[in-house]
């Protein structure tokens, strides 16, 4: 089999389709609109991912020189438009898009690296009020960082002067916008900060673009603000401008002017202030003296003073009334007890064995002094004394009679005791 045509190698088709891709100038700078899928970023910087639509998909690739001027993170899902050249990689054989720029698609890029950022240091608590710190009432000295060629460091400088002269005023000039400008701003943070130069630190600059502001809203100035151990205000554009750093500051002003103001107290306030403070305290020493005078004349007529006698002979009239009821307490009392007492002895009398005996009864008592109550405990011939009304007999036991009502008793008992 002949063949008339000539063969190629693969690398000789590659080349060729990619001379063809590379002649067309249709497809040397194009955009494309689509939607990232299947984005990886290589640790060689290189951007891999595919731009699809509802029916097709491109492949694309950013190499780390382009990549390095996004504004923004790259992320699957996000719709941008692409500007760069179709060609193929010869060893590949496959065609793509090498991208040399991505913008948002109905969104700058700044907007989108602005949110983006935003989301990613609120996430990480920079924002967080518990970290935030009071502003000095009374700063002794101030630093200003901002651009020493701006009409904002002379209204700072201007107001800062006029409410409160007090304070020492260090400018730390740098740039506010441009290449360098975000590097020269977080210097000067964390330069002030090492060498505590200041109570207080206010950054800023006039108005402008978002574009003219973006220095404000680097992530690196960001964390050097969130680190400030000095109090930050940051008083950046004019009030509608949001930067990153307002959201990090201690305090956020609506202009550099306004920031001058919340800085420092207004002189003339104080001094008012003192003059009101001065005159209530005058007014107050005056009526404290006023009462005091009173309180002396008083005294001075008061019968202490007058009459010195007056209070002793009081008392004692008082004595001789306490001591006039204390007898009289103590009489009544007495009468009381005296009344008492005879009761009890009248009971006591009527109990007593006396008065028994007075009325012709006695009590006999033992050899060995006790009492005699039975008959039945004495023997015949058993020494016993009597005990009448007005004294004693001796008597000797000749006759033991016991009554028939006790004799009865005694045998319903079963005792069997005899007794003669």
């Amino acid at each position: 089999m002949t063949r008339s045509q000539p063969v190629y190698t693969v690398t000789q088709i590659n080349t060729y389709i990619k001379s063809v891709l590379d002649g067309d100038p249709r497809l040397f700078g194009v955009y494309i609109r689509g939607e990232v899928s299947n984005y990886k970023k290589y640790p060689s910087g290189h951007h891999y991912f595919s731009l699809k639509d509802q029916t097709g998909v491109l492949r694309c690739v950013m190499f780390r020189s382009n990549a390095a001027r996004l504004r923004f993170r790259l992320e699957s899902g996000m719709k941008v438009i692409a500007y760069g050249k179709i060609t193929t990689f010869p060893r590949d054989g496959q065609y793509q898009l090498y991208v040399n720029a991505l913008t948002p698609d109905g969104v700058g890029e700044l907007y989108v690296a602005f949110e983006q950022l935003k989301e990613k240091l609120y996430r990480e608590g920079l924002f967080s009020a518990e970290h935030k710190q009071p502003i000095p009432r009374y700063p002794s000295s101030i630093a200003l960082i901002t651009s020493s060629a701006g009409a904002a460091v002379h209204d700072m400088i201007r107001i800062l002067g006029a409410r409160w002269p007090m304070a020492t005023i260090k400018l730390l000039p740098v740039r506010v916008q441009g290449q360098g400008a975000a590097q020269e701003l977080t210097g000067a943070v964390r330069y002030a900060n090492r060498w505590k130069l200041a109570d207080l630190i206010i950054i800023g600059r006039g108005g402008g673009s978002l574009e003219d502001l973006w220095a404000f809203n680097d992530e690196q100035l960001a964390r050097a603000v969130y680190d400030s151990v000095i109090p930050l205000v940051s008083a950046v554009g004019h009030e509608p401008d949001v930067t990153m750093i307002d959201f990090v500051a201690d305090l956020r002003a609506a202009t550099p002017s306004n920031g001058a103001e919340l800085a420092v107290p207004d002189q003339i306030e104080l001094w008012q202030h003192l003059d009101q403070l001065t005159l209530r305290c005058c007014q107050s020493i005056t009526a404290h003296l006023h009462q005091k005078k009173r309180d002396l004349t008083r005294l001075q007529q008061s019968k202490a003073l007058t009459e010195p006698m007056y209070s002793i002979q009081e008392r004692r009239a008082f004595l001789d009334h306490q001591q006039r009821r204390l007898i009289h307490g103590l009489q009544q009392r007495l009468s009381v007890e005296k009344t008492r007492f005879a009761s009890f002895l009248a009971a006591l009398d009527a109990l007593s064995p006396l008065k028994v005996l007075g009325r012709g009864y006695a009590f006999a008592k033992n050899e060995q002094g006790e009492v005699v109550t039975s008959v039945a405990s004495v023997e015949l011939g058993e020494r016993l004394s009597l005990r009448l009304a007005d004294g004693t007999l001796g008597c000797t036991v000749m006759e033991q009679n016991l009554f028939e009502e006790t004799e009865q008793m005694r045998r319903s008992h079963g005792c069997e005791k005899e007794i003669i």
